[in-house]
Order: structure tokens, then sequence, then C-alpha cells
């Protein structure tokens, strides 16, 4: 089992940049696919960007290419998500998510954090 903790969300002016942490337990985080989704207000949870298991892979949705940058340390269980350029549409909650790969870029059966907002203002 993995337990997942986000942080590094809050509030940011459009054009800025946040970087968010998704911190796991468990010895074997090197084991699964990690990847990161947003939820806005009123919306359903959508894919931002998927890391594979040694890093080599990487997805990211059309809305957040060349802007948003995925990236793990297996060292310190840790995966990244660097925003930069941010704007008013990325307004959301932000949840890391681990699992298996069998259905890239999304999660097989995945473990969820508790999110962490980020807010966009114009």
């Amino acid at each position: 089992q993995v337990q997942l903790v986000e942080s590094g969300g809050g509030l940011v002016q459009a054009g800025g940049s946040l970087r968010l942490s998704c911190a796991a337990s468990g010895r074997t985080f090197s084991q699964y696919v990690v990847g990161w989704f947003r939820q806005a207000p009123g919306k359903e949870r959508h894919i931002v960007a998927t890391i594979s298991r040694s890093a080599g892979n990487t997805y990211y949705a059309d809305s957040v290419k060349g802007r948003f940058t995925i990236s793990r340390d297996n060292a310190k269980n840790t995966v990244y998500l660097q925003m930069n350029s941010l704007k008013p549409e990325d307004t959301a909650v932000y949840y890391c998510a681990a699992g298996g790969g069998s259905t890239w870029p999304n999660l097989w059966n995945p473990y969820w954090g508790q999110g962490t907002q980020v807010t966009v203002s114009s």
C-alpha cells in the first residue's frame, strides 16, 4: 500500500509558477506509475501528466504541454509537477495518484492523495 501527500499548492498570478510535490510512503514506490490529475469546481477529474516507473516515459494533457513538467526522484519517494506560465483555467484541486501502468497514460487501480488547491488569479 502507498500513502501519498501533496504539497506546494497556493495562490499565484497568471503567468507565474508553482511546483507541486507528492511524497509517498512505502519502499515500493518505484514500482508505481505516478500521475497528476486535477479537478476544477463543478467539473470531472482529468489527467494532467503521467510518469513511468523509471521516468523514461511521460505523458501530458494537451492543455499543459510545454508549460508543465512532471519528474520523479525514486530515492526520495517523491514526484514533482513544475507548473509554469500558469493560467486562470489551471485553477483546480491537484491530486497525485500512483498505480499500475496497464492503462497508460491513465493509472490502473490507483492510490490517491488528498489533493492540493491551486488558484491562478487573472
